[in-house]
């Protein structure tokens, strides 16, 4: 899952689906988070494009009609290339990768974003299980980072990164088989809180179909607000939206940078802006005690 302004939908995304998170007052080990609760954080890298003071990935504007990103394996000349497609549900794995260029050669050099070369996403088709790993890239250009699928079933892959040769960054996404046991699950009903390890988040805004809406992000404890959230990757959160049916996918980072050893909390605040209407999955990163906690979250726009 190294910070700037918003991600954006992926590559392209980054022109319909901007998101400008950001951090009002207010995520560490690859753990699972499935459903509206956790999520799994190995160790991934940056995001492409740029993203302070809410600019999207690839510099696009959430004014343009640009395929969303996630949805190409391949885009401007660069290729995702899986190099394990398929794994084992419930059994700890690696997973290998390669980004190519358009002459096929591994890229080895990129630009950090957020304090990583790239961030690797991983979420199942029905959007109840969600990984975001931070992979280790080898010298011949070879990435690889190590995860555990709970079920069976197809999942898709994001890679979110800035080639070192190019402005703007970009996402590539490809699908990934899970053997096992298939049963279909459906994500949860949209719902305004969602509880993960003991702390309530509470949602507030609606998420708008071609128009930039306020989300605010609460984050409490046992009723009480939540003021020491860590900086993470260089901010106090991560926000990664998918859109139900096709895994559109948007990254999104805080309005402020983390710096030091500062803290801060209780609220986490974007703007968005939706490609189209349609039911979507938010996925809020934040860290709290030394560790990374994913908070789920399933809205309408409309």
């Amino acid at each position: 899952m190294s910070l700037k302004k918003i991600g954006a939908f992926g590559t392209a995304l980054a022109a319909s689906f901007a998101l400008a998170y950001g951090v009002a007052h207010a995520v560490a080990p690859d753990s699972a988070r499935t459903g509206g609760g956790t999520s799994a954080h190995a160790d991934a890298g940056g995001h492409g494009g740029e993203e302070h003071g809410g600019e999207q990935h690839g510099g696009g504007s959430a004014a343009a009609a640009h395929t969303p990103g996630g949805l190409q394996v391949s885009e401007r000349g660069y290729t995702l290339d899986l190099l394990t497609p398929r794994l084992t549900a419930g059994k700890d794995s690696v997973l290998r990768f390669a980004v190519r260029d358009a002459h096929g050669h591994p890229v080895t050099s990129y630009r950090a974003e957020h304090e990583k070369e790239l961030h690797l996403i991983v979420a199942s088709r029905d959007l109840t299980t969600y990984r975001h790993l931070h992979p280790v890239r080898a010298a011949d250009g070879t990435w690889s980072t190590t995860t555990a699928l709970p079920a069976a079933g197809t999942y898709r892959v994001f890679a979110d990164f800035t080639p070192a040769a190019e402005k703007d960054g970009l996402t590539l996404g490809t699908d990934l088989a899970v053997s096992g046991t298939y049963r279909p699950a459906t994500p949860p009903a949209p719902a305004p809180t969602a509880t993960v390890d003991g702390y309530t988040v509470r949602l507030d805004g609606t998420l708008r179909p071609g128009e930039e809406s306020e989300l605010t992000f609460t984050v409490t404890r046992d009723g009480r607000p939540v003021t020491a959230l860590q900086p993470y990757l260089g901010a106090y959160g991560h926000l990664v939206a998918l859109r139900s049916g096709d895994l559109a996918y948007l990254h999104v980072h805080p309005h402020q940078e983390a710096h030091g050893t500062e803290t801060s909390g209780p609220a986490v605040s974007f703007t968005a802006a939706a490609p189209s209407a349609g039911t979507y999955r938010l996925f809020l990163d934040f860290r709290t005690g030394d560790k990374v906690r994913t908070a789920a979250f399933t809205v309408t726009a409309r």
